[in-house]
């Protein structure tokens, strides 16, 4: 590492990206892969693994909502 560094030029920002824009990935224990890729075989090729644990974290939220009322 250098004792100094020149940052003359420099941009500032230039790869900052905020939370809301970054994907940031969700790693399923192997039980709970292995049962929804089961449940995927049996389904139409438009329904991706994504789509499916989207849609139970969604009912799981509105769920959590009406609870919390």
């Amino acid at each position: 590492m250098k004792k100094e560094y020149d940052f003359t030029n420099a941009e500032q920002g230039k790869f900052y990206r905020p939370l809301n824009e970054l994907d940031i990935p969700i790693y399923l224990d192997d039980d709970v892969k292995t049962f929804f890729m089961q449940k995927l075989k049996n389904r139409d090729k438009d329904v991706s693994l994504s789509n499916i644990i989207n849609s139970l974290l969604k009912q799981d939220i509105e769920i959590s909502k009406k609870l919390a009322v």
